[in-house]
Parts: C-alpha cells; sequence; structure tokens
C-alpha cells in the first residue's frame, strides 16, 4: 500500500514551500559606502547523530563578508525543530516560537543583533558554537543558521512572546583570510542539518466492539495514538502514516471518516491531517456501518502501513479489530443501533460520527487527535476540508497562503536549504489583504 498524502490542507505551492520561504521578514537592505549590497554567506554544518535525549551539542558558525566593503553589523539568525531546545541563550538575542503552517511543524527561533563590524575577505565564527540541546521528544530533528545585513522589521512578530536571553553577548571572531575555497564553501546565506537523537516513539491502534442487529448502524472509532516520547516528522507532505482498516463481513460502510480512501468495498487506508505527529498525538477514524447480515461475531483488522518505522519497536500494539456482534433481524428492520453511544443515526447515512468535528473530544485541526466532521464520502473517495487524500504522489496547492510573521525563521527554507532571510511579507499580505 502506497502512503497517503495527509488528509487536512494548509499548503503553499510545492515550489514556495521548498524554495521560497523566507526565514525573517526584513527591511530594505542597506547599501554599503561603494554603494554596493553586503555579500555575506555561511559555512556548512555536519549532521549530528548519536544524541540522547538531554543532551547537549554545538551549532559551529561560520560567515564570511564575501563583498569589497566593511558591513558595519549584521543580524544572525538560528532555528530549530520542536525536538531541540536552546542549552544556552545570549543578551543580544531574542527567542520565539512560531506554530505550524504550511505542512510545517511548530519551530523554535533565535535572532540576534550582532553589533560589530565585518572586514572584506574575512572569516568569522563564535566563540564557541550555538549552544543545542536534544529535547525529551528529540527524534528525528533539524537545526540551522543564517545571517543577513538588513534589519528585522520592526512590525512582525512571532507567534509567542520574544524573550531576551540571558546569557553573555553572541559575537563574532576573526579567523582569518578567506581562500577561494572559503568562498566556495560559502556560497549561501543560511544552512540547516539533521539533528538524529537515539530514541523511539510507539505508535499504537485501538479498534473497536460493537454490538448490533442487522439493519442496525453502528459506529467503530479506530484510533491511532504515538504514544512517544519522541515526535515524528515523516516525509514532507505525507501522511506520517497509514492506517488500514478492513471492515468485517457481514457489514457494509454507511459513512467513512474524511482522511481515509475506498480501495475496495471492505478496504480503506486512512492518512494523518500533518506529516508529523507529537506524542500522545494521532487521528480518530470514524466508521458508521450497517449490519447487512446477522453473522454471530465478525472482525475487521486495522493494522500499519507507509511509511518504515524503524523508531517503533513495540510490534505488540501494531495491529487492532473491528468486533461487531450481530443478532438475529430486528422486528422494525433495523430502527436503532444497540451499540450505546458509537451508534449511528437512522438517516441512511447522515449520522453523526461521534466526535468528528474539528474541536471536540475526538478531533483537533493540529494533527494530535484530529478529524474533521464535514468530511465525508461519496462512493469510492472521501473528502477532507475539500481535499480528496489519494495514495501517494504529493499535496496538491490550495492557493491558501498562510505565511510567516517578523523575524520569522521559516522551517521550509532550512528545509530546502534556501536563504534564511528575505524581504517577503507573505503572511502580513495575507492577513491585510
Amino acid at each position: 500500500m502506497g502512503n497517503v498524502v495527509s488528509g487536512r490542507r494548509t499548503l503553499l505551492s510545492g515550489t514556495a514551500a521548498l524554495a521560497a520561504v523566507a526565514l525573517i521578514a526584513l527591511g530594505s537592505g542597506p547599501a554599503l559606502a561603494d554603494g554596493t549590497e553586503p555579500d555575506l554567506g555561511v559555512g556548512g554544518l555536519a549532521p549530528v547523530t548519536g544524541v540522547a535525549p538531554g543532551d547537549g551539542f554545538g551549532l559551529p558558525v561560520s560567515v564570511l563578508n564575501k563583498g569589497t566593503d566593511t558591513v558595519p553589523r549584521v543580524y544572525l539568525a538560528y532555528s530549530f525543530s520542536p525536538g531541540v531546545e536552546t542549552a544556552e541563550t545570549y543578551s543580544n538575542c531574542v527567542y520565539f516560537r512560531v506554530s505550524s503552517y504550511d505542512e510545517q511543524p511548530e519551530r523554535n527561533h533565535a535572532v540576534c543583533t550582532v553589533d560589530q563590524p565585518l572586514k572584506p575577505g574575512v572569516l568569522y565564527g563564535t566563540d564557541q558554537p550555538l549552544g543545542l540541546r536534544a529535547g525529551a521528544s528529540a527524534l528525528r530533528d533539524n537545526a540551522g543558521y543564517g545571517v543577513s545585513a538588513d534589519e528585522p522589521a520592526p512590525d512582525e512578530g512571532g507567534e509567542s512572546e520574544h524573550v531576551p536571553g540571558t546569557g553573555a553577548p553572541l559575537k563574532l571572531v576573526e579567523r582569518g583570510e578567506a581562500t577561494e575555497t572559503d568562498r566556495a564553501a560559502h556560497a549561501r546565506t543560511s544552512v540547516r542539518t539533521d539533528v538524529t537523537a537515539d530514541s523511539t516513539a510507539d505508535f499504537a491502534l485501538t479498534g473497536a466492539e460493537l454490538k448490533g442487529a442487522v439493519g442496525d448502524k453502528v459506529t467503530a472509532r479506530v484510533k491511532f495514538t504515538n504514544k512517544g516520547p519522541a515526535w515524528v516528522q515523516g516525509e514532507l507532505d505525507t501522511s506520517v502514516t497509514t492506517v488500514d482498516v478492513r471492515i468485517p463481513a457481514g457489514t457494509s460502510v454507511v459513512k467513512a471518516n474524511g482522511f481515509c480512501s475506498k480501495v475496495t468495498r471492505t478496504h480503506y487506508a486512512c492518512g494523518t491531517s500533518q506529516s508529523w505527529v507529537r506524542p500522545t498525538g494521532g487521528e480518530t477514524y470514524p466508521f458508521v456501518l450497517r449490519i447487512d447480515k446477522a453473522v454471530g461475531r465478525t472482525t475487521g483488522k486495522v493494522s500499519f502501513d507507509g511509511q518504515a518505522r524503524p523508531f517503533d519497536r513495540n510490534a505488540a500494539n501494531d495491529t487492532a479489530e473491528i468486533v461487531v456482534e450481530t443478532g438475529e433481524a430486528s422486528s422494525t428492520g433495523g430502527s436503532g443501533s444497540t451499540g450505546g453511544p458509537d451508534s449511528g443515526g437512522s438517516d441512511g447515512g447522515a449520522s453523526s460520527t461521534g466526535g468528528s468535528t474539528a474541536g471536540s473530544s475526538d478531533a483537533t485541526t493540529g494533527g494530535d487527535t484530529g478529524t474533521t466532521g464535514s468530511a465525508t464520502t461519496s462512493g469510492g473517495g472521501a473528502t477532507a476540508g475539500g481535499v480528496t487524500p489519494r495514495t501517494g504522489g504529493s499535496l496538491a496547492a490550495t492557493g491558501s497562503d498562510s505565511t510567516l510573521p517578523m523575524a520569522v525563521l521559516a522551517g521550509a527554507a532550512l528545509l530546502a536549504g534556501g536563504g534564511l532571510f528575505s524581504a517577503t511579507r507573505r503572511r502580513t499580505a495575507a492577513r491585510n489583504g
């Protein structure tokens, strides 16, 4: 079974998400004494591996002024994914968080004002690497940094309070004259690297046990939960996992969950609302079933498919069952279910899924336990928020332009290895437009 794309849509176009999103929304760049624009670059980063949750590690910084004139001051920014934390902060930096957007999970950010001149052709670095630490939920993470001569726009901010650092100020120290090799190694204004922690995430499935008579409608709520301790980022624009649901014999689907696509009449493949899942997060998939035949105790299987899960070392909860106990046909031909609160209505398929409305106890819009009650099925397709989950492929753009605030270090730019800084203010434009 191929990967299922995530059901909820908050995406930019693939090109914008991977290449053009800025880490900082900036004012106009200053011209130097000779009228030219600053030409800065940063050195690359090696992957960070083998750290355990709680372990500290450093992010080395290397900056080169590739221009011909001195740059009076620079703004150094760094960004890291949810499983990474600051091990130390700096008094000339502010720290904030940006919520998830455009299929990117929330990120932690810092913007540092380094008020010292950078000479042309000279390499600079920090006294010590930027102090970071693998958090309790670390597993597949990343971190990166970038530099700009542009001042951050004062009217934009992150989506959490900006907290000043408390340690010594972050300074850049001369490392010597740059060679041609150094210039080639500092071609970009921002870089990122993977941070891989030695940890696990336990993906678990829960089935349902129901009872009813022929003609009754009953609701089976299949659940996928990440029991942690790590959060998991999967492939971008793709469900973090796929849940295969096999319908019990003697029953038929009246209404499937919106994140689920029909493979056959008795087989559905269910995706996730985001390409990541946090600890204790997951999805709930309500299925309204009609009991067509009295076949006694009938069972359908629930299992994982999709992306590999080498981090999941507990196979005991990787499968579950949907069990339906059927009896003799009711005298009314199926006026109601004996399944208690899991029962659907008698409206021929428009029955409530009991918790599939976004914001209810069985749903969130953040991809933790979310289902969308407005999502319905028709024939072989399932829709969620107007988008049909498919097996394989990439999510299509919707034209929604949920964009970054102020000095915001966007994860997409780091993931693409693109520019950390830009004058683009897409989120502001979206809000004001």
